[in-house]
């Protein structure tokens, strides 16, 4: 029994590692990029009840961008956001610390359907944001845009990463 127990913490640990959450917009200890500096950016569509909805989009794939997300913006256009595109899909764990503008987040199956919506997140909370359940990824927009647009669980995101080509 003396030898099972640094077994069972190693692989404790190494089970830890590869179940954790996706951390979205997590503190970062570099030196923040600027707004869209190395950033891929494009267009996608959310189709409606009435009508599509165009979006100019920044792509975050890479950890360190998924990580800082749109923390330090003090504004973001109007039909603008930022895709976090999670490759495989995952049940991601989402947070506002450092972001100091509301944000609806709109997470995404692998088909482009939208799951769910945390509508008018708030600025600087710690408090998780997931959709309890796995997503290929999250659309943030301006805070209060979904609804004043229409948008809701069930409309579908046009755009390369679900397959659903618009961006």
């Amino acid at each position: 029994m003396k030898h099972a127990l640094p077994i069972i913490s190693v692989f404790l640990a190494l089970t830890a590692v590869q179940a954790a959450p996706v951390i979205a917009q997590d503190a970062s200890t570099e030196e923040a990029p600027a707004e869209t500096d190395g950033l891929e950016t494009g267009t996608l569509s959310i189709t409606t009840e009435e009508g599509a909805v165009e979006f100019s989009i920044e792509i975050a794939d890479e950890p360190e961008e998924i990580s800082f997300g749109l923390m330090e913006r003090e504004s973001l256009p109007e039909n603008a956001g930022m895709l976090f595109d999670f490759g495989n899909p995952r049940e991601p764990a989402m947070w506002m610390k450092n972001t100091l503008i509301p944000l609806d987040m709109i997470f995404i199956a692998s088909d482009g359907t939208i799951q769910m919506i945390a509508r008018n997140t708030v600025p600087g909370s710690l408090r998780t944001i997931s959709p309890g359940m796995p997503v290929k990824g999250v659309l943030e927009i301006n805070g209060g845009r979904a609804a004043e647009l229409g948008i809701k669980p069930g409309d579908t995101v046009n755009h390369a990463i679900f397959g659903t080509n618009d961006g």
